[in-house]
This record gives C-alpha cells, structure tokens and sequence, in this order.
C-alpha cells in the first residue's frame, strides 16, 4: 500500500481534524468494509459501526484526540502484526467512552470487529471533524447510513425528511418549548425541531437541546443512533432514552428522570409540543393485559346514539399507534400541539369512530394532511397515511375551523432509494434556483406556505388539494382528507337539492349466500371482479368450477336483470369502477362478495339508466368519498345504501335506459355476425 494515500504521523501526533461534506459516502464505505470483511449480518455491521463512531465522538467532545492511527501502524496492521501503541489507545479509548455512555452501551462493552478493520475505519475518520461537518450533510448521511436496515422493527418506519419538515414548519417550535418523540427512531423530528429554533432564534439555541428535546425508542440500536445525531447537531442527547413509551408512568417517569439527571417529577402533561411517527398497526397488535389496562383504549367502547363511552372489558389486542395516540395526549399539557402520522384507516374506518370520538373529547383537531401512498414505500410499505395535527383542550382557546390539504408531489420516488424528481422545462431540461440549484419537484412547501398564511391572516383560498371546513361541519365518524373535498361536498349538496334518492329505496341488496353453495362437489360458473368490462359495463367471462374449489368470497348467485357494482379494490370510486347488467348468458352464476347484486324495483328507476348512473361520475365521487381503508378500499353496505341517485323524469330516464340497452343488443349481433363467418 502506498504511504502517499494515508496520512502520516507518529503515534504520538494528533490529527489534524477537517470539516466533511463527505460524510455520506464515508459512512456508506466504513458499514460496507465491516460488513464484507468480517462475516456480520447488515445489522450486526452497524451496530459494530455506532460503537466506532461513538469513539470518535468521544473523542472530539474530550478533545483527546486519540481517535489516531499512523501509516506505519496501519500497514504493520494490514499483514498480521501487533501494534502495541494503537491496540493501548484503542482499549482505553474503548474504556472511556463505554464509561461514559453508560446508559447506551454495557460496562464492558468491546468492539466486535478484527483489529485490521478497526484500523480501516480509523484511518477513514481520523481527519474527519464530525462535530463542526454541516448539519444537513449529517441527517442525510445518517438517513443513508440507516438503509440497510430502516425497519428497526415491527411497524416501525423512518419519516422522510420532507414529511419531517412538513410537521415541524406547522408546528413552529420555539426556544421555550419542551418537545417529545416518544417513538423517535433515528431521531429526526428531533434534529429538525433543533434547527428549526436555530434558524429562527439563534440567540436562544444554547442548551435547546440538552433542556428542552425529549425522545423516547424502544429499540436499542435506532435509540443509540438518535443519540449520536443530538450529540453531533447540539449535544442533547442526556434526554433520549432507550425505553418503551407505553410502560407505567412509575417507570418511564423513572427512567426520563435518570436521563435528565433529575430526582422526581412527573413528566405527564409535561410538554408542550410533540412530534412523532409511532409503529403502525399492520404488523400486529399488542395483547399484554398489563399494558392495555393502562389505557382508555385499551378497552371496548359502547355507542349510544352518538355518545361513546368506555366499557369494562379490556380488548384482547390493540393496534400500538391507537395507543400512542393516548400516550401522546397524556404526555401533552393543556394547550400543547402535537403532530402524529397515522395510517388512513384512523381517520376513516367505521370500527374506529369510538376512536375519533376519542381524540375530539380530549383535543382540538387543528389540521389533516393526507400522504401519498408511496411515502414511505422506500421504508418497505406502501400503508396510505396522513398527519394529525391536535391542540389538547384547555379549556380557553378553540379552533373554529379545521385545515385539509394533500401532497401530491413529495419530490422523490416511491422507489427504494427514494430518488429524487426535479422541476423540468418543455424540452426536459431541470429547472433551477437562482442559486444554480436543481428545484426539487414537490408541493410539501405549497402546504406549508398555505398554512402559515391562514393562520397569520385568518383567509385561505381554497381549492380541492387545501381547504378549510367549519368545525361545526365535521362528522367524527370520519376525519379523512377524501371525505371533506370541496368538489365533493358541493357535488353531494346539489344532489340532495335537485331530490336525488338514496340508492336504498331504488334496489334491494342480497344479503344471503347462494343456495348451491352448500352442494360441494355441484359445478357451477364463477364471475370475479375481473371477469368484467368497465368500459361496457357487462360481464365478459366466468369459470367453471366445483363448489369445493372455489375461493371463500364466493357469495351470491346471479339473476338475469340484476345489477352488479364492486364495493372492494383500488379501482371502486375511479373510472375502472367495475359494474355491470347481468345478462342471459350469466343468470344462475355465482359471483365473489367484492361485489354487491342489486335487484331493482323498475317502478322506481329503469334498470339501465341505473347502471348507466353507476358508471357516472355523480356514482363514481360518491364512492371515492365513502371507501374506506388504508390498506384496500372498501365500500360499506351502509354508505352504498346511501349513495345519492339523480332521477330525471320516467321519459329521459327511459330515453337513456334505451340508448344503453341498445349498446347490449348491438354487441350481441356483432358477437353473432362474428361468430357466423365461415371461411
């Protein structure tokens, strides 16, 4: 090896230190050395990594600058030598610094790696001044540094940075402010809310951090890295602490007091801002009594014509995010604002309205910005979710009106890597700043510019991606971004005027199972959602199977002169709605419960202006408003019973009914001509 290529000293000189605009391809190198070089797993090989960088850490703060090792000892390293001096300073480096991140790693802590790739990493950052290196470079270089293994654990995922400035420029911390992240991962809303004071009071940022920023992370190793970042842009980290937020207060009172170097004290209604991205459900629930004893939520709630109230019977299981929503309001003191995302089916789904009742006795509900779906696709999931901005009451202050608004564009992909997308001319060439900079194609700053706006001016105007509504308009048995639209809403009420019905007093639904479904080894003919033409709005395909192969949505038989519409998949309330007429062809077959079998009451409404009104866009909105679920939308019964039916007179509903019942009769010959033609 070239001595040219390393820096020299003798073992007895100090480095000189340098600022690094580096540090993501550096962090990217190290973790990528030990990973290959010493047969660890990825997350064996950062958490070998943290350690190593706790020590340089340690060393800049104390300022012993033994974090060293010269050309001579790195060579004599590399083929099998002992180096006595180096193998001294790092034992007692390694001492010192377990000793004094006691709370973080064990007393006789050790680094796991062979003395050749230590060597290599302290050779990489010797030079290197972590403390002084841009703050921005730092929190991209730890989001890159963490990708190998971003999902810590069940339902955990990394915020995106753009989403992170979303709920800090809303919030606007000041210096006064105590803030918490009781799931903080990384530590990112933390290191935000830092910079955000810094920004904008940099008079008052001395001790912010060590005073008045709080994280609490279950996981070890995401819970040393968060530490490491507060060391790294403002020395808070005494106040983060490995621990799981929803213990008995006794014990996370304990453990915060222990961090915060304080012997009593509760620290419930103690903050006054928080900001966090707790665990989502979709990875299970929890199931200890002990813990769900602890909470409102952790029971069954009882509804009595409108009015929720908790039962006595605890639930055998609740999704973690519903109960860091009451740990959260409990942590927040009257008056405190706090920001929690949340997957989509909080806001929307019928089985939690008990839920949202929840959150309206407790809290003001100041602001909902509903995600796009790939937000945190580069974190391993695509759950639809949207951020909840809450005041916790206090008797005084009110909020008359709710904000709404939607990101569309986040300025990256929903890829792995989350690779940026930037603003472009008609030729495709990047639009840049007047700063020569690239601009990043997002509409996150447009939410944010909004939002400030309204509130310093009380005024907003409204469009169908931001919008306020009246808080006496707000109906907790939804609080979705969908369900408030403006375009929606105003469509709904010019329904209702014009003395649309609901769809429930034009049709019966089937409710009950096909008979031959009890007949196990009957052949019948199956229709799947998938067996029909959207753009036709007829059923062009079904299989044949045995009742005992069929899948177990298989549910109602099929009459000539029903209607069919989906009620389940991405596609209902979209223009791919799929809806259809049976016909001859497929009378007595039998279709999947993703769709809902009308039979109609044709002194009502003509069947085929009906089926022309569900392919319409007045059917389609109304759909797209009341689907429900984060995961794969869904229509209830309820909703579609109430779904709003223009009905012109008896001679244009006939005129339309005959003009769509034509269509089938033309493509009935056309299949016929076709199928006649002999060469």
């Amino acid at each position: 090896m070239s001595q040219s290529t390393l820096p020299f000293f003798s073992p007895f000189d100090s480095p000189s230190l340098k600022k690094s605009d580096g540090l993501l391809k550096l962090f990217e190198d190290i973790h990528n050395h030990i990973y290959a070089n010493d047969g660890l797993s990825s997350e064996q090989a950062l958490e070998e990594t943290i350690k190593i960088l706790f020590l340089k850490i340690f060393d800049e703060k104390n300022k012993t600058l033994e974090f060293k090792i010269s050309t001579s000892e790195y060579e004599h390293i590399l083929v099998g030598e002992k180096e006595k001096f180096f193998s001294k300073r790092l034992e007692d480096l390694q001492k010192n610094t377990f000793s004094y991140f006691s709370n973080l790693f064990e007393k006789d802590e050790k680094i796991k790696l062979k003395e050749s790739t230590i060597a290599f990493v302290f050779n990489k950052l010797q030079n290197v001044d972590l403390l002084n290196s841009s703050g921005d470079i730092k929190g991209l270089a730890f989001q890159k540094f963490l990708h190998s293994s971003q999902r810590v654990g069940r339902g955990q995922f990394f915020t995106p940075e753009q989403i992170i400035k979303l709920c800090v420029d809303i919030m606007q911390p000041t210096s006064s402010e105590k803030v918490l992240d009781l799931a903080c991962g990384s530590g990112g809303f933390l290191s935000a809310a830092l910079q955000y004071v810094s920004l904008n009071e940099p008079k008052k940022i001395n001790n912010f951090a060590k005073d008045n920023i709080f994280g609490i992370e279950i996981n070890r190793t995401a819970a040393k890295i968060a530490k490491m970042r507060m060391i790294l842009e403002g020395d808070g980290y005494s106040n983060i602490i490995q621990f799981d937020s929803l213990s008995d207060w006794s014990d996370l009172n304990l453990e915060l007091n222990k961090s915060n170097g304080s012997t009593s004290g509760s620290y419930q209604e103690y903050f006054d801002i928080i900001l966090t991205n707790p665990p989502f459900g979709t990875q299970g629930k929890i199931t200890d009594k002990s813990v769900l004893r602890n909470f409102d939520l952790g029971y069954k709630w009882k509804e009595n014509e409108g009015t929720y109230t908790k039962s006595n019977t605890q639930l055998n299981g609740q999704v973690p995010e519903i109960l860091f929503i009451e740990r959260s309001l409990q942590f927040l003191k009257p008056g405190g604002r706090m920001a929690i995302v949340l997957p989509n089916g909080d806001f929307e789904n019928s089985s939690l309205t008990y839920l949202r009742h929840y959150i309206k006795d407790a809290a003001e509900v100041v602001a909902v910005v509903k995600l796009p779906q790939e937000t945190f696709i580069p974190s391993g999931t695509g759950v639809k979710t949207s951020v909840l901005f809450l005041r916790k009451k206090n008797g005084s202050k009110k909020n008359e009106q709710v904000f709404f608004a939607q990101i569309n564009k986040l300025g990256y992909l929903g890829n792995k890597n989350a690779s940026l997308i930037y603003k472009k001319d008609n030729l495709g060439n990047i639009l840049k700043s007047s700063k020569g900079e690239p601009q990043i194609d997002e509409d996150i700053s447009n939410v944010i510019s909004a939002y400030s706006s309204y509130k310093s001016s009380g005024n907003l105007e409204s469009t169908d991606d931001i919008f306020v509504v009246d808080k006496d308009d707000i109906n907790y048995s939804r609080l979705d971004f969908e369900f408030y639209k403006p375009s929606y809403r105003k469509n709904y009420q010019s329904l209702i005027k014009q003395g649309a019905r609901p769809l429930g007093d034009l049709v019966k639904i089937k409710k009950t199972k096909a008979k031959k479904l009890r007949q196990k080894d009957l052949l019948v003919r199956y229709v799947e959602l998938s067996d029909i033409s959207t753009q036709y709005n007829e059923i062009i395909n079904s299989t044949e199977q045995f009742v005992h192969e069929l899948p177990s949505r298989a549910s109602y038989e099929l009459i000539e002169g029903n209607l069919i519409t989906a009620v389940a998949g991405n596609s209902i309330g979209t223009k791919s709605h799929a809806s259809a007429y049976v016909t001859e062809l497929y009378d007595g077959c039998v279709c999947t419960n993703g769709f809902r079998v009308f039979e109609v009451d044709e002194k009502k409404v003509n069947p085929y202006y009906l089926l022309y009104y569900l392919n319409s866009s007045f059917f389609l909105d109304q759909v797209y408003r009341f689907r429900t679920g984060a995961a794969i939308p869904s229509l209830l019964d309820n909703d579609l019973q109430n779904i709003l039916v223009l009905l012109p007179n008896i001679a244009e509903q006939e005129r339309i009914g005959d003009i769509v019942e034509q269509g089938f009769s033309d493509r009935q010959k056309y299949k016929d001509l076709v199928e006649s033609i002999k060469i």
